[in-house]
């Protein structure tokens, strides 16, 4: 299943239960024969756009290290139903330790100082762990600077991948302490990877995976959602805004912020094309949106207020 219940009328794409590595391939030949070397970096960033892999790429090469009797390293392929992928799946297994700087709301700077003291003692098997912080750039500059004092000095059992999708610069000093590996898909390995999904899951298509230019990750996910609610891109704009704000505050869940987004940029370009706007008001119009879909979701502001201001904005220009 691609899909993890969170408890919620709907599902998620789950990295974690990818057993097949489409794409990105040669990266994880690159790390892999590094760790083989023991030449592995002990702090290595992956940056690249949301959804292009980063993260089922480190889960794979996990799988391969500690699952190695059921992971297929010529096809990319977890054979799955192991003790070890339950764990894993579970966030039970003592080797790795996952923080997400997307749950913004639970990771705080003791979290981290936490898991400092957590690290420094040996796991009972007392093989290599991994800790890998999933969207560190959307982490605090306070829960930053208390990372930084624990990849100054890492153990020699233990291993940091930092994923960066780049919503937002990250400080230089911890980019400094990493070696960065990009994660680029050119437009060929983007529709390959997506239809490879698409087949694979038997998806049913809901967006264009050409005209949307989503990568494969945000495809499956905004695919699912729009099919799922029958959100159309070319229907209303604030109806699919009010639909999608509706959802967010039901499952308290940034996806839907994010889709939100995706579609005010779909809605803009429509504009474009049609010569409804000139360039500049329509990067009047998208910074409008984008700025009070920010404030709604850092400051909480009263979602009626949020969809009168847009609308009205729409509607005057």
């Amino acid at each position: 299943k691609i899909f993890k219940n969170l408890m919620t009328p709907y599902f998620f794409f789950d990295p974690k239960n990818s057993q097949s590595l489409f794409g990105l391939h040669e990266s994880f030949n690159f790390i892999s024969n590094l760790y083989l070397k023991k030449k592995l970096p002990k702090v290595l960033m992956l940056s690249g756009n949301k959804g292009s892999g980063k993260a089922t790429l480190i889960n794979h090469f996990l799988y391969s290290i500690f699952d190695n009797d059921n992971y297929d390293k010529k096809n990319f392929l977890s054979k799955g139903n192991s003790s070890f992928l339950n764990q894993f799946q579970s966030d039970v297994f003592s080797n790795i330790i996952y923080l997400s700087g997307s749950d913004f709301k639970s990771v705080k700077v003791d979290d981290i100082r936490n898991l400092k003291t957590k690290i420094l003692k040996s796991t009972i098997s007392n093989n290599d762990r991994f800790i890998i912080f999933d969207d560190v750039d959307q982490f605090n500059q306070n829960s930053l600077n208390a990372l930084l004092k624990i990849i100054e000095e890492p153990s020699q059992k233990n291993y940091f991948f930092l994923i960066n999708n780049k919503s937002r610069p990250l400080l230089e000093t911890v980019k400094s302490r990493a070696i960065e590996v990009k994660i680029i898909l050119s437009e060929k390995q983007r529709l390959d990877i997506i239809e490879k999904l698409v087949n694979y899951f038997k998806i049913d298509l809901a967006l264009d995976p050409k005209s949307s230019q989503l990568s494969p990750g945000n495809y499956v996910i905004f695919n699912h959602i729009c099919k799922e609610y029958n959100i159309l891109p070319s229907s209303d704009f604030v109806d699919n805004l009010s639909l999608l704000l509706n959802l967010y505050k039901k499952n308290k869940d940034i996806i839907f912020v994010n889709l939100i987004f995706f579609l005010a940029d779909y809605y803009l370009k429509h504009l474009k094309n049609q010569n409804l706007f000139k360039n500049d008001k329509i990067f009047e119009i998208k910074n409008f949106i984008f700025e009070n879909l920010n404030s709604f979701v850092m400051y909480n502001i009263n979602q009626n207020s949020l969809i009168n201001a847009i609308s009205e904005k729409l509607n005057y220009e």
